[in-house]
Protein backbone atom coordinates (compact mmCIF):
# COMPACT_ATOMS: atom_id res chain seq x y z
CA UNK A 1 0.00 0.00 0.00
CA UNK A 2 2.51 2.75 0.95
CA UNK A 3 4.60 1.30 -2.17
CA UNK A 4 1.79 2.88 -4.22
CA UNK A 5 1.19 6.15 -2.45
CA UNK A 6 4.53 7.19 -2.03
CA UNK A 7 5.18 8.22 -5.12
CA UNK A 8 1.78 10.63 -4.69
CA UNK A 9 3.21 11.71 -1.08
CA UNK A 10 6.42 12.58 -2.97
CA UNK A 11 5.06 14.50 -5.34
CA UNK A 12 2.57 16.66 -3.39
CA UNK A 13 5.63 17.60 -1.29
CA UNK A 14 7.98 18.62 -3.87
CA UNK A 15 5.41 20.86 -5.58
CA UNK A 16 4.11 21.90 -2.23
CA UNK A 17 7.77 23.04 -1.41
CA UNK A 18 8.21 24.36 -5.07
CA UNK A 19 5.47 26.58 -4.79
CA UNK A 20 6.22 28.30 -1.33
CA UNK A 21 10.05 28.89 -2.98
CA UNK A 22 8.68 30.37 -6.42
CA UNK A 23 5.78 32.59 -4.14
CA UNK A 24 8.70 33.73 -1.42
CA UNK A 25 9.60 37.30 -2.35
CA UNK A 26 12.75 37.71 -3.55
CA UNK A 27 15.35 39.42 -1.66
CA UNK A 28 15.56 43.58 -1.11
CA UNK A 29 18.37 45.26 -2.53
CA UNK A 30 20.19 46.84 -0.06
CA UNK A 31 22.56 50.15 -0.66
CA UNK A 32 25.89 49.61 -0.66
CA UNK A 33 27.34 50.76 2.64
CA UNK A 34 30.10 53.65 2.82
CA UNK A 35 29.49 54.31 -0.63
CA UNK A 36 27.49 57.17 -2.67
CA UNK A 37 24.78 56.10 -4.69
CA UNK A 38 25.08 57.75 -7.76
CA UNK A 39 22.32 59.85 -9.82
CA UNK A 40 24.08 60.30 -13.00
CA UNK A 41 22.38 59.60 -16.38
CA UNK A 42 22.45 55.62 -16.80
CA UNK A 43 22.50 55.13 -13.45
CA UNK A 44 18.75 55.65 -12.26
CA UNK A 45 15.05 55.62 -13.71
CA UNK A 46 17.09 56.09 -17.62
CA UNK A 47 17.48 52.33 -17.57
CA UNK A 48 14.89 49.81 -16.01
CA UNK A 49 16.34 48.06 -12.75
CA UNK A 50 19.88 49.99 -12.66
CA UNK A 51 21.34 51.58 -9.88
CA UNK A 52 25.04 52.35 -9.21
CA UNK A 53 27.08 53.28 -6.55
CA UNK A 54 30.88 55.11 -5.82
CA UNK A 55 32.86 53.39 -3.59
CA UNK A 56 36.11 52.31 -2.02
CA UNK A 57 34.78 48.70 -1.37
CA UNK A 58 36.58 45.78 -3.13
CA UNK A 59 35.66 43.21 -5.48
CA UNK A 60 35.69 41.13 -2.20
CA UNK A 61 33.54 43.28 0.25
CA UNK A 62 31.14 44.37 -1.91
CA UNK A 63 30.84 39.96 -3.23
CA UNK A 64 30.30 39.12 -0.09
CA UNK A 65 28.21 42.27 1.12
CA UNK A 66 25.83 41.20 -1.36
CA UNK A 67 26.60 37.15 -0.57
CA UNK A 68 25.24 38.44 2.90
CA UNK A 69 22.30 40.79 2.47
CA UNK A 70 20.78 38.99 -1.08
CA UNK A 71 20.69 35.39 0.04
CA UNK A 72 18.06 32.76 -0.68
CA UNK A 73 17.41 29.25 -1.30
CA UNK A 74 19.23 27.84 -4.16
CA UNK A 75 21.43 31.01 -4.76
CA UNK A 76 23.72 30.39 -7.69
CA UNK A 77 27.15 32.39 -7.71
CA UNK A 78 28.15 32.81 -11.51
CA UNK A 79 30.88 34.80 -12.59
CA UNK A 80 30.76 36.15 -15.62
CA UNK A 81 33.60 37.39 -18.63
CA UNK A 82 33.47 42.00 -18.22
CA UNK A 83 32.44 42.08 -21.76
CA UNK A 84 29.10 40.52 -21.28
CA UNK A 85 28.08 43.47 -18.95
CA UNK A 86 27.89 45.63 -21.97
CA UNK A 87 25.23 43.33 -23.42
CA UNK A 88 23.11 42.75 -20.16
CA UNK A 89 23.77 46.31 -18.37
CA UNK A 90 24.58 48.97 -21.29
CA UNK A 91 26.95 49.11 -24.09
CA UNK A 92 28.85 52.07 -23.04
CA UNK A 93 29.71 50.68 -19.29
CA UNK A 94 32.70 49.79 -18.22
CA UNK A 95 33.83 46.92 -16.70
CA UNK A 96 36.79 44.86 -14.54
CA UNK A 97 34.07 42.14 -13.27
CA UNK A 98 30.73 40.88 -14.06
CA UNK A 99 29.05 38.73 -11.72
CA UNK A 100 25.66 37.51 -11.58
CA UNK A 101 23.49 36.12 -8.29
CA UNK A 102 20.91 34.06 -9.90
CA UNK A 103 17.64 32.92 -8.19
CA UNK A 104 16.39 29.72 -10.38
CA UNK A 105 12.99 30.92 -11.97
CA UNK A 106 12.93 33.99 -9.72
CA UNK A 107 15.68 36.75 -11.13
CA UNK A 108 19.27 37.51 -11.38
CA UNK A 109 21.25 40.21 -9.46
CA UNK A 110 24.08 41.27 -11.74
CA UNK A 111 26.89 42.88 -9.89
CA UNK A 112 29.75 45.10 -12.57
CA UNK A 113 32.38 46.01 -10.85
CA UNK A 114 34.81 48.79 -12.39
CA UNK A 115 38.13 50.01 -10.15
CA UNK A 116 39.73 52.06 -13.04
CA UNK A 117 43.64 51.12 -11.26
CA UNK A 118 42.75 47.30 -12.28
CA UNK A 119 41.42 48.49 -16.12
CA UNK A 120 42.64 45.47 -17.80
CA UNK A 121 42.19 47.39 -21.23
CA UNK A 122 44.01 50.13 -20.36
CA UNK A 123 47.73 50.73 -20.28
CA UNK A 124 49.12 50.79 -15.98
CA UNK A 125 50.56 54.43 -17.34
CA UNK A 126 47.40 56.03 -19.04
CA UNK A 127 45.08 54.61 -15.99
CA UNK A 128 45.17 57.91 -14.50
CA UNK A 129 42.74 59.31 -16.68
CA UNK A 130 40.24 57.05 -15.99
CA UNK A 131 40.01 58.08 -12.40
CA UNK A 132 36.56 58.16 -11.08
CA UNK A 133 35.81 61.30 -9.40
CA UNK A 134 31.79 61.61 -7.80
CA UNK A 135 30.77 65.24 -6.03
CA UNK A 136 34.07 66.80 -6.14
CA UNK A 137 35.15 62.90 -4.23
CA UNK A 138 37.77 60.18 -5.51
CA UNK A 139 36.62 56.39 -5.52
CA UNK A 140 38.79 53.15 -6.52
CA UNK A 141 35.28 51.46 -7.53
CA UNK A 142 32.06 51.96 -9.59
CA UNK A 143 29.39 49.28 -8.37
CA UNK A 144 26.48 49.08 -11.56
CA UNK A 145 23.67 46.70 -10.35
CA UNK A 146 20.57 45.47 -12.50
CA UNK A 147 18.12 43.26 -11.61
CA UNK A 148 16.43 40.79 -14.08
CA UNK A 149 12.93 39.73 -12.33
CA UNK A 150 10.38 37.51 -13.52
CA UNK A 151 6.60 37.75 -12.26
CA UNK A 152 4.49 35.21 -9.93
CA UNK A 153 2.77 34.58 -12.91
CA UNK A 154 5.49 33.49 -15.22
CA UNK A 155 7.21 31.30 -12.45
CA UNK A 156 4.64 29.15 -11.56
CA UNK A 157 3.91 29.03 -15.63
CA UNK A 158 7.54 28.02 -16.41
CA UNK A 159 6.74 25.47 -12.92
CA UNK A 160 4.03 24.09 -14.45
CA UNK A 161 5.40 23.80 -17.93
CA UNK A 162 8.61 21.74 -16.42
CA UNK A 163 7.01 19.22 -14.41
CA UNK A 164 3.61 18.83 -17.37
CA UNK A 165 6.91 17.62 -19.32
CA UNK A 166 8.80 15.37 -17.39
CA UNK A 167 5.34 14.13 -16.21
CA UNK A 168 5.35 13.07 -20.14
CA UNK A 169 8.37 11.91 -20.26
CA UNK A 170 7.98 9.48 -17.85
CA UNK A 171 4.89 8.47 -18.95
CA UNK A 172 6.65 7.78 -22.66
CA UNK A 173 9.50 6.02 -21.02
CA UNK A 174 7.01 3.90 -18.86
CA UNK A 175 5.06 2.85 -21.88
CA UNK A 176 8.21 2.04 -24.17
CA UNK A 177 9.11 -0.31 -21.04
CA UNK A 178 6.10 -2.05 -21.00
CA UNK A 179 6.30 -2.35 -24.78
CA UNK A 180 9.40 -3.70 -24.39
CA UNK A 181 8.39 -6.34 -21.92
CA UNK A 182 5.26 -7.90 -24.64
Amino acid sequence: MLKKILPTILIILFNAISLAYLLIPTPTLKNLPNSAKSDEPGDTVQLKNVSAYYTNLNRNEVINFYKSTYNAPFLIILNHPPELAKTIIKDTIQSYYFEEFHLPFKESLYINGYEWQNDVFTKPEKRIVNKLIFKGKEYNAKITLKIVPTSPFRRLANFAILELSLISIVFVYKKFLNSDEK
